[in-house]
């Protein structure tokens, strides 16, 4: 057995002290750093909006339950790998100031040893990371955007326009306009092509979603059938049509936000059925998948960083490693935020765009690793 690990009544190898002591340290800085920063931004976020509460008479147990209660978990998630970055660099600075880093080094515990401790608990905390992404926050985001949508003064968003979507394999649809006031669709038009060819096309000046039999109801419609090998079209016109087809009104609702409400199951499902219909919002749906995965990966690239950076004992105490790290972290959280502007214009796919920042920083930190006093 490894003098690295102590040996269990069970057999079973249990780590040292030393592991024990690194990651409660991480841990505890990193819980005290989260809770201090979500406590200003909730005092911020008050005074914001303390006047939209009183003039909508926002219940407390509403504001408290349905608002902060589900506020939290998105904040936590958003700043963890600020905080992983800050508290790895704070407390291995401090333990680097009181030698004790040196200590662990001279008495033969390797720097690849004294590693572990650390990634075991960036794992434990892109675990909890990616738990929220999957689970928690997309139920927490449904809760907290319905309040912010009754309590506050978000502004509606305009009617979409000029919207395509591919609803089954040869059959399109397009709307020039839909209002989302009355359920209603403007110059909408279906049409079915086969083996290259248009085969029908439904036109009509409206089409009225009715909740009851989940169809929609055409108003002044015009039906055009093109039969092969014939020169006159056929074609029906009428003042009102019931249609079923692969299309239903909560597909005109969901946007860049909803898509942060759904669950991971139900958002692939809607990713299949977006790529189908050819769906332009497929971009917003694909960077919330991607997103989900890469930011808990971040966690262990910026521990690798930050013990790097922050084992060397330096003259100048913790200061100058503080500096170095929050201007780390933020360039990360600057680079994600670019790469949801590089999806959104089409620039990159999401994919590329999401784990740029992680496959570039993964190359700072093996860099910096191989710098690190060993």
């Amino acid at each position: 057995m490894s003098s690295l690990f102590i040996r269990q009544d069970n057999g079973m190898p249990k780590p040292k002290k030393l592991d024990m002591y690194i990651s409660k340290k991480f841990l505890l800085t990193f819980f005290v750093a989260i809770i201090l920063i979500i406590g200003i931004i909730i005092i911020f976020d008050i005074s914001e909006k303390i006047d939209d509460f009183v003039a909508k008479q926002a219940p407390l147990k509403s504001i408290i339950v349905d608002y902060y209660f589900n506020f939290i978990p998105y904040y936590i998630n958003m700043f963890s790998p600020l905080f992983v970055f800050i508290s790895v660099i704070f407390f291995t600075s401090r333990m680097a100031a009181n030698s004790e880093i040196v200590a662990m080094l001279s008495c033969g515990v390797s720097f690849h040893r004294l590693m572990v401790p650390y990634l075991i608990t960036a794992a434990i905390l892109a675990m909890m990371s990616l738990s929220l992404n999957l689970w928690v926050i997309p139920k927490a985001n449904a809760k907290r955007q319905a309040f912010e949508a009754t309590y506050t003064k978000k502004k509606a968003r305009p009617g979409e326009r000029n919207i395509h979507y591919q609803i089954a394999p040869g059959k399109f649809v397009y709307v020039e306009s839909f209002s989302k006031w009355n359920n209603t669709a403007y110059r909408f038009t279906l049409e079915t092509i086969e083996d290259n060819r248009l085969v029908s096309k439904l036109s009509a000046e409206q089409a009225v979603w009715d909740s009851t039999s989940n169809a929609w109801s055409l108003k002044k419609y015009v039906q055009r059938e093109y039969p092969e090998n014939t020169i006159s079209d056929r074609v029906k016109t009428g003042d009102q049509i019931d249609t079923v087809i692969e299309l239903t009104v909560t597909d005109f609702y969901l946007n860049h936000n909803t898509v942060k409400e759904l669950p991971y199951g139900q958002l692939k499902q809607l990713i299949r059925t977006q790529h189908l219909r050819g769906d332009a919002n497929v971009k917003y749906s694909l960077y919330e998948q991607h997103q989900r995965w890469a930011v808990p990966f971040s966690a262990f690239i910026l521990t690798i960083i930050g013990v790097s950076l922050s084992s060397r004992k330096k003259r100048g105490g913790i200061g100058w490693n503080l500096a170095i790290g929050i201007a780390l972290s933020f360039s990360y959280i600057l680079f994600l935020k670019f790469s949801e502007m590089f999806v959104y214009t089409g620039t990159l796919p999401p994919f590329l765009a999401l784990w740029l920042p992680n496959l570039i920083f993964t190359i700072v930190a093996a860099v910096l690793y191989k710098m690190a006093p060993k």
